[in-house]
């Protein structure tokens, strides 16, 4: 269901001069009886409001004042939160809300909760009457639908006007089951079956909301208030408290994917490196999850369920297989088009170790051995080192080791891949940079107080002194970001691939009498002065981004806290690669230009930003056939393109591409063994390494 289980969550707990975490987690709800009376809120709740306030005021970053104006933000959001498609609440509602714009500020204060729970309890209401109203749609027969035609819907309602009436809304809720019909139609499914499964997900939506407890109300505003501070500033109940400590701790086996809601279904936002989703390579981020069986079981659908009930179905024990009917990412239809199976397991700390690998790059004539470095996360055995084990594993001991191993396999240079790489221990990362520099500052911490601490690394010994390139991507965040915007401070090496994701944020967990607050109390900056905050650190010579930046990253984050400067550290650089970088720029941009794996992948990204922009899909049969036919072919030339320049046999059809990535994934996993595309990254980074080598470079 649209609107209340579909918050976007995606926050990051970090602590100050110790363990650094980057996860994801989301408002969990909980579960409750099957009853629609108004909630009310209770005693405990109204203190746990007084308390936020009060922390917020003193211990978040920005001390922001609850006044008139934070009032009318934490009332919009609040609205967002519920209704962000504006499919549910009447311009009349929103009209007798509006009264509420510039009290809510006070009502907290006091701990005064009926007022949100009000606009809670009506949005509840609402969502019943449009169920119903599609369920009694469906009761008339799918055979009454007209699919010829010519009718459109907005699939991107989050600024369109609030519908004015109730029969406006029955027919924006018309054209929704129009769609959702049409889809399962172009998946396959005939009307029979698309009856019994719309009709099962509706009234499911409908218990949802039979099974609302107060705790839910509470939640959502609650982050609804606390989410106007910044992005990473969450409430959590004593069950979401309860499902954020699972997360955190990794403690029940599953997928290693990371969730969130969108709209009515379950988006993944990222593949924990090394976890049983990345390791089959079939599932991806952005793909969207309506399906979900155990092992040969039916198919549960789960389009419009709560996040914490969709991850509670992919939970299970070790070594059981979960099924999950997926909605690839790009697709523009709402049906599932693939099934996978992901065989649940922990993620070990040896699964996320750094590994290493030798790739050869020639140029011209001459062969050049880069050494390649993995580093998915960054990780330290705290119980290994806490009890004295002299073998114990951290990021900064394996990549030692494999670096030595590397020199002795005499690299002519090194390129450490960071993409995908969350974060972690911020002691290994500051360690790390260590390895690579002699000692010196390597990251500021400014606290609430304005106090700014300086970490740095100690040791005047170098392990690593030749060529360096850093990889990042997107999805490089936290103690990853520091790394590469030392790395990059220093002149210590390059960095290549794609501004990354903008983490640079510290928060803290405070318990409350009911629940918890995580807050955020202090922010990251390089030793150049600038903050990894918002704006991330962009690379010296880009790579083709992958994520689009408007859906992944700090800056597509509501409220989050801006991009500054404080004083530099005082450091020494190693080199000054300003003058250098044109030429560089230039000579990989004409590499990338040529290669057909570079080429493929800028067209899909082209391809997927154009489907983005067409909001408007038609609810006419034959057109959207026509729509799907032209789309697949488009796929099918970019394919066969790059296959021809590769030598490759060509493929008749577009099902042949998708059953051939299907083999590719279910093959046996080789270590090392990337997409083309990766793997064209991977060795563009070693020549541009190689480019790096040559002083006259620029000069001819």
């Amino acid at each position: 269901m649209p609107g209340l289980f579909s918050r976007k969550r995606l926050v990051a707990s970090i602590a100050i001069g110790g363990l650094v975490v980057f996860s994801a987690v989301y408002a969990q709800q909980a579960t409750a009886p099957t009853s629609r009376s108004d909630l009310r809120p209770t005693a405990i709740q109204a203190k746990t409001a007084g308390s936020v306030v009060e922390l917020l005021g003193e211990v978040h970053y920005e001390h922001r004042v609850l006044n008139d104006a934070l009032s009318s933000l934490v009332f919009d959001r609040f609205l967002k939160d519920l209704d962000g498609q504006r499919s549910y609440f009447l311009a009349s509602d929103i009209a007798s809300f509006e009264p509420l714009r510039h009290q809510l500020d006070n009502a907290l204060k006091r701990g005064e909760l009926k007022p949100a729970f009000g606009i809670f309890n009506l949005y509840q209401r609402r969502a019943v009457d449009r169920i119903s109203f599609v369920l009694g749609e469906l009761d008339k027969g799918i055979e009454k639908m007209d699919f010829t035609v010519d009718e459109s819907i907005d699939t991107d309602r989050e600024k369109a006007a609030w519908v004015k009436s109730p029969a406006e809304l029955d027919d924006l809720w018309r054209k929704r089951l129009k769609l959702a019909v049409l889809s399962l139609r172009l998946a396959g499914k005939n009307d029979a079956d698309i009856r019994k499964t719309l009709t099962k997900r509706y009234k499911s939506q409908l218990n949802n909301i039979y099974r609302t407890k107060t705790d839910d109300a509470f939640q959502v505003f609650m982050n609804s208030f606390s989410e106007t501070y910044d992005p990473h500033t969450a409430y959590f109940s004593p069950r979401g408290q309860e499902n954020f400590n699972i997360n955190m701790s990794l403690s029940l086996e599953g997928i290693g994917a990371v969730l969130q809601n969108e709209d009515e279904f379950t988006k993944v936002v990222r593949l924990v490196p090394a976890g049983p989703a990345d390791k089959g390579k079939q599932l991806k981020t952005g793909d969207r999850i309506v399906g979900v069986a155990q092992g040969n079981d039916e198919f549960v659908d789960v389009v419009g369920w709560r996040i914490d009930e969709v991850v509670g179905l992919i939970r299970g024990p070790k070594n059981t297989i979960v099924r999950l009917q997926i909605i690839p990412a790009g697709s523009v239809d709402e049906a599932p088009s693939k099934i996978i199976s992901i065989v649940r397991n922990t993620v070990k700390l040896e699964d996320q170790a750094a590994q290493k690998k030798v790739v050869t790059v020639k140029r011209g004539e001459e062969e050049f051995r880069i050494g390649v470095i993995k580093l998915p996360t960054f990780y330290e055995d705290f119980d290994g080192r806490r009890s004295g084990d002299p073998d114990y594993r951290s990021t900064t001991r394996d990549v030692k080791k494999l670096i030595n191993e590397l020199k002795a396999e005499k690299i002519s240079g090194l390129v450490l891949d960071l993409r995908n790489n969350g974060g972690g221990s911020l002691s290994e990362s500051n360690s790390l940079v260590g390895l690579f520099i002699g000692s010196g500052p390597t990251v500021q911490v400014k606290n609430a107080r304005q106090r700014i601490e300086m970490m740095g690394d100690p040791d005047p010994s170098v392990t690593y002194a030749g060529p360096l390139v850093v990889m990042v991507n997107r999805l490089s965040a936290s103690a990853a970001e520091i790394f590469a915007g030392a790395i990059q401070d220093y002149g210590r090496g390059l960095v290549v691939g794609s501004t990354t994701f903008g983490k640079g944020t510290v928060q803290s967990l405070r318990d409350l009498e009911y629940g918890q607050l995580k807050l955020t109390e202090a922010k990251f900056y390089r030793i150049s002065g600038g903050s990894t905050q918002h704006r991330g650190v962009n690379a010296d010579i880009n790579f083709p981004n992958i994520f689009d930046e408007s859906e992944v990253g700090e800056s597509a984050l509501s409220n989050a806290l801006p991009w500054d400067t404080i004083p530099s550290a005082r450091y020494l650089p190693y080199q000054d690669y300003s003058k250098r970088l044109p030429a560089l720029r230039k000579a990989s941009d004409a590499r990338q230009a040529a290669d057909p794996d570079f080429i493929y992948l800028k067209e899909n990204i082209a391809l997927a930003r154009e489907m983005k922009k067409n909001r408007m899909l038609s609810l006419n049969e034959k057109a959207r056939r026509a729509e799907k036919s032209a789309l697949e072919e488009r796929r099918l030339a970019m394919e066969n393109r790059r296959r021809a320049a590769k030598g490759q046999a060509l493929l008749a059809n577009w099902d042949d591409s998708e059953q051939k990535a299907e083999e590719e994934a279910e093959a046996p996993e080789e270590p090392g063994k990337e997409k083309p595309e990766d793997e064209a990254f991977v060795l563009e980074a070693g020549r541009i390494l190689i480019d790096s080598l040559d002083p006259q470079l620029g000069k001819r």
